[in-house]
């Protein structure tokens, strides 16, 4: 049987929703082949023309994942951090039980463990809760989702590697206590932002994750393709 990939990154789109706290990316045509093909590239027979875009947005914007720099004064930027985290086993769990603007409780985590039959330990735990299919691309997406309590995120810390949810943040929009973010800080592990298509992998027991970050210097975070690897 093929091995099966599934994208679970948002495509990076100009003005696309963003953070809260953050402006949303420009992404433009920059250089077109009507342009370049006057720059006299090539041959008069076969002239080369080419085309570029143009790129301006934060490190926290689309499909990414945080640096411990990010919340942690003296934390390790991205470019420092070692690339076995963001990639190897993984596990996605089913909250869509979860409503907008909820709260992920620890018996939400260990019922979802259970329903899904692979005893976390050492994993990266993906988190569906439908909001990316509720929502997106209107802007209620960025005022809609979930977050996880401080006590469920040290249950994660306790038994994952990284963890990762739909959405802008791991934390509510609708107060600003960042209670996922202030655990993660304190316990020395990251999580990703802003996945999708995590249905297609509920049920499908454990699989290898990779969402590799871009190597930037001093990075706060980074943009990944997040996917994830069926057998």
């Amino acid at each position: 049987m093929a091995r099966v990939i599934v994208d679970l990154s948002v495509p990076l789109t100009n003005n696309m929703p963003a953070h809260k706290f953050f402006p949303r990316p420009v992404i433009l045509p920059q250089f077109t082949h009507d342009e370049m093909e006057t720059w006299g590239n090539g041959t008069p027979e076969d002239p080369l023309g080419g085309c570029t875009t143009f790129l301006a947005m934060m490190d926290h914007v689309g499909t990414h994942v945080d640096a411990f720099c990010h919340v942690k004064r003296g934390g390790a930027p991205i470019d420092q951090m070692p690339l076995d985290m963001f990639t190897g086993k993984a596990i996605c769990l089913d909250l869509r039980h979860i409503p907008d603007l909820g709260d992920m409780h620890t018996k939400d985590f260990e019922d979802a463990e259970k329903k899904a039959q692979v005893k976390i330990d050492g994993h990266i735990v993906l988190i569906c809760t439908g909001l990316h299919k509720r929502h997106y691309p209107t802007d209620k997406v960025v005022w809609s989702n979930p977050g996880i309590t401080a006590e469920a995120t040290h249950w994660l810390a306790d038994r994952s590697r990284v963890h990762g949810v739909e959405g802008p943040s791991t934390d509510r929009p609708n107060h600003n206590l960042f209670p996922n973010h202030r655990v993660c800080r304190d316990r020395g592990i990251t999580h990703y932002e802003w996945l999708c298509n995590l249905e297609k992998l509920i049920g499908k027991g454990e699989f290898e994750f990779s969402g590799l970050p871009l190597h930037i210097c001093n990075g706060s975070g980074s943009p990944v393709r997040a996917v994830a690897f069926l057998d």
